[in-house]
């Protein structure tokens, strides 16, 4: 109970700053007035890599999930425990998966703070909601639903293939530098048609408090469209942890 405590507060705080970054280099790109207003995609991309790159430095003691696909995704690979050396059981998946939703939660609450005039100065409700959530460039939720499900897959497979040939502890074990390598060539390469949201609680959790949180002039959050950054991921991780099953030999 104690590891899982450990793990709970690593997680939730390893997403918090995740999302706080990744969040924040959104609004910064998207809202009015700000110092980064129309810096584009690639900015947006390296953001969140070197956001994700923050979360695992912090998060190191639980294995830096930080992402309910990954933790899926080494569960559906075979792995007996986690980095965290938490046994591989339904509450402690748990534990991972509730932290990393809170924590995501927080994460985006902070960015709305630091952001504060700039949301209530922003005068299209789709820039504020898009500083918090996914939105796909073409909606049509089988393509989309694809397209998060292979960006995810690259994900987990790459940290599952490369990570199991460390200590076996997820995020941390492939290393922060290159996993926010990964994330920025995945935005670069894949995150087009949907924004990849590549984690269920990186979108879902930011998407909650957006529905919460006072946003002067905030509309809807988009709840048609909220289960694709959510199913897609999951879908992707698993695949991805089923594929790298027969590696393991090899780099374990």
């Amino acid at each position: 109970m104690d590891n899982l405590g450990v793990v709970f507060v690593s997680e939730l705080v390893g997403t918090a700053l995740l999302v706080l970054l990744g969040c924040g280099v959104v609004a910064n790109v998207a809202l009015a007035k700000t110092k980064g207003f129309n810096g584009g995609f690639l900015l947006v991309n390296i953001g969140w890599g070197f956001a994700v790159f923050s979360g695992v430095i912090v998060s190191y003691n639980s294995g830096a999930h930080l992402n309910p696909a990954v933790t899926l995704g080494l569960v559906a690979s075979g792995a007996e425990e986690f980095g965290s050396g938490v046994p591989v059981n339904i509450t402690s998946v748990l534990v991972y998966i509730l932290a990393q939703l809170v924590g995501a939660m927080i994460g985006a609450a902070f960015c709305w703070l630091a952001y504060k005039q700039h949301f209530d100065d922003e005068p299209d409700p789709a820039n504020k909601l898009g500083v918090f959530s996914t939105g796909p460039a073409i909606r049509s939720y089988g393509w989309n639903l694809v397209t998060e499900v292979i960006g995810t897959f690259v994900l987990v497979f790459v940290v599952i293939g490369f990570g199991r040939a460390g200590d076996g502890g997820g995020l941390a074990a492939l290393g922060a530098l290159p996993v926010a390598i990964l994330v920025i060539a995945i935005g670069a390469s894949l995150g087009g048609p949907t924004g990849y949201a590549i984690n269920p609680a990186r979108d879902l959790g930011p998407r909650i408090a957006h529905a919460l949180l006072p946003i002067k002039g905030k509309g809807s959050s988009d709840w048609s469209y909220s289960w694709i950054p959510v199913v897609g991921p999951i879908i992707g991780g698993l695949l991805a942890g089923w594929a790298s099953i027969p590696l393991l030999p090899l780099v374990g």
